[in-house]
């Protein structure tokens, strides 16, 4: 019987490709911050190898999101229950997976090339009260 990857490791591993590509890192870039190889974090992303806890740490750290983010919008036919996370805010419904489109990569490298927290911030809260009207 082939090496069947288990589906958590698949979808940690598609969450961790989502959020390094978003932030523009090349899977070289982030081997090399992890002190692995680039192979390696084709196998995380892959799902084929499993990502210990210290890993993840520090993947979450390098790509600056909390632990439960690859955790989240887990489907509940893998996990048994349904998991809390994005999948419980209410949003606007997409083609597809927003995530994954090249308007919402654009949008966020160009996001993360502001310098300014103090512009980011007034950026988010633009976008956020404009969201809102109708």
């Amino acid at each position: 019987m082939a090496n069947v990857p288990n589906p958590i490791d698949v979808h940690v591993g598609k969450r961790v490709r989502a959020r390094r590509t978003l932030m523009g890192l090349s899977q070289s870039k982030l081997g090399k911050a992890i002190n692995t190889t680039f192979q390696q974090v084709q196998k995380y992303e892959r799902g084929m190898n499993r990502i210990s806890s210290s890993r993840l740490y520090q993947i979450a750290e390098v790509l600056d999101v909390p632990i439960p983010y690859f955790f989240d919008d887990l489907p509940a036919n893998i996990s048994g229950r349904k998991t809390p996370g994005l999948a419980d805010v209410e949003r606007a419904p997409f083609e597809g997976d927003p995530m994954a489109s090249q308007e919402t990569l654009k949008l966020v490298r160009a996001y993360y090339r502001i310098q300014s927290p103090l512009l980011r911030q007034r950026l988010r809260e633009l976008v956020k009260a404009l969201s809102t009207q109708t």
